[in-house]
């Protein structure tokens, strides 16, 4: 039996819609989901909500190789929303990956141009952990001094990745963190460092 999606699509979507444009433009800033959806396992609440409410059937979509294996998600997206399934990740518009500590490099996925960096693909990393401590401190637009922000697992080099990425704007991927039913903005534009980078740099 097909999971079911919002039960007031309007205004769930409207609702999400302004969380995640909010989460955005104040990266590092923990914000909860309210509206509620059950998706098919392993995807989380807030992955899916943003899901029911970014993607059409205009929109290319890569699932990583632990959701593409699961035919109930694919399912699920492609009777909720109508995205079609993209060849790739380079070809993507949204890439939604479970598997974080194993994802793509951010050069796989569609980094955009200088004359059209928006057509660049977003990354919906889900993460078991996610919270404010020092794992990583974070800078730049949308954050008045410093922000901490804790998430794990993710790749080793992710700062090293972050880096690069920051170095492309205003080229380069954006990321949307969740876990369970909140979720973390972090735009092209924010600059990312390790704890380790940040006693370095005190010392």
């Amino acid at each position: 039996m097909l999971a079911p999606g919002f039960e007031d699509p309007v205004l769930a979507s409207q609702s999400v819609f302004r969380t995640v444009m909010e989460a955005m433009a104040r990266p590092g800033r923990i914000a909860r989901i309210e509206a509620a959806v059950a998706p098919p396992a392993p995807m989380g609440l807030a992955a899916a909500a943003l899901a029911l409410t970014l993607l059409d059937y205009e929109t290319p979509v890569w699932l990583d190789p632990l959701l593409a294996a699961v035919p109930a998600v694919g399912g699920w997206l492609t009777f909720h929303t109508g995205a079609r399934r993209a060849a790739g990740p380079a070809s993507a518009a949204f890439a939604f990956i479970v598997d974080a500590a194993r994802m793509p490099g951010f050069d796989a996925f569609n980094n955009g141009t200088i004359e059209y960096p928006d057509r660049s693909t977003t990354l919906v990393v889900e993460v078991a952990r996610l919270m404010e401590a020092e794992d990583f401190g974070l800078s730049g637009p949308g954050i008045k001094t410093t922000k901490s922000l804790s998430a794990a697992p993710l790749p080793i080099d992710f700062a090293d990745r972050m880096a690069a990425n920051r170095a492309l704007f205003p080229r380069g991927v954006d990321l949307i963190l969740t876990c369970g039913a909140t979720l973390v903005g972090l735009p092209r534009s924010v600059y990312l460092s390790s704890a380790v980078a940040q006693t370095r740099e005190r010392a």
